[in-house]
């Protein structure tokens, strides 16, 4: 990778190893050629390739490839905390999905992946009073992938969202760091009150498949919620929740739920 301002080579590992899988990719398949240089290869830097492979995902007849390239590119040279987040979000996948194998996988055909970033752009747009933009990447994320994330929703880094069909993530809801969650999980309202109306999601939790977490409540730290659950009142951090209505059945069970993906909950008698 090079500096284009400078002409000085820099070491990024994690980009190298990429472009490396994706060298391995072409040899070992040919016919994935065309598709590993558009969103690879024929970029210096994993920025540049998320740019491309958002906008590629999400164009359409109403916006061109063009333009959502443009608005990638400013996003990511205006706020380098999003290449960070991606790059982090790159490796939660890669660390705790266990379909995947190589860093280049997320990049190519996780559409979680690539949703979490699609909407980080988004959020940058809300961010900046750019309202509508932001909805405009809301919706087709919506229509792309089946995740519904609405750009206020305030989300940290480290985050892995498996399979992700049908993830619903409200308006005034905020995930912390290092969070993981499964298919069909949604962070929702309880009804058409306004104002702060979302659950805070804090750092290192599990959400299992299925669960609903509705209204403004909080969810501590380290804690796990099961699979179906539905969780209407606030969670104690290190904690695991099941049940409809969720409650409280026991201890977290490891010290960092969200990297350990353990699902197993031994309800009490």
């Amino acid at each position: 990778m090079v500096d284009t301002s400078t002409n000085v080579a820099l070491v990024d590992p994690v980009w190298d190893r990429i472009t490396e899988e994706a060298h391995e990719a072409v040899r070992a398949e040919p016919l994935m050629g065309g598709l590993v240089h558009a969103c690879i290869l024929h970029h210096q830097t994993l920025e540049k390739a998320l740019s491309y492979r958002v906008s590629a995902k999400l164009t359409s007849n109403e916006m061109s490839m063009v333009v959502l390239r443009d608005v990638a590119d400013q996003a990511y040279a205006e706020s380098p905390e999003l290449v960070e987040a991606a790059r982090a979000d790159l490796m939660a996948v890669f660390e705790r999905d266990p379909a995947s194998h190589r860093l280049l996988q997320p990049i190519l055909y996780f559409k979680g992946y690539q949703a979490m970033q699609a909407y980080r752009i988004g959020h940058w747009l809300w961010t900046q009073g750019r309202h509508d933009l932001a909805y405009f990447f809301q919706m087709r994320v919506s229509e792309i992938f089946g995740i519904d994330i609405h750009p206020a929703a305030r989300i940290g880094k480290g985050i892995m969202i498996d399979h992700a069909h049908s993830i619903v993530i409200g308006e005034t809801a905020v995930v912390g760091d290092n969070v993981s969650m499964l298919h069909s999980v949604t962070l929702g309202g309880t009804g058409k009150e306004e104002e702060d109306r979302h659950p805070k999601i804090a750092d290192g939790v599990l959400i299992g498949a299925g669960a609903k977490v509705l209204g403004n409540i909080k969810v501590g730290h380290c804690s796990r919620i099961a699979a179906g659950s539905v969780v209407l009142s606030d969670v104690p951090a290190c904690k695991t929740v099941a049940g409809v209505p969720a409650r409280i059945v026991g201890e977290a069970g490891c010290e960092h739920p969200s990297v350990e993906m353990d699902q197993m909950v031994g309800v009490r008698s």
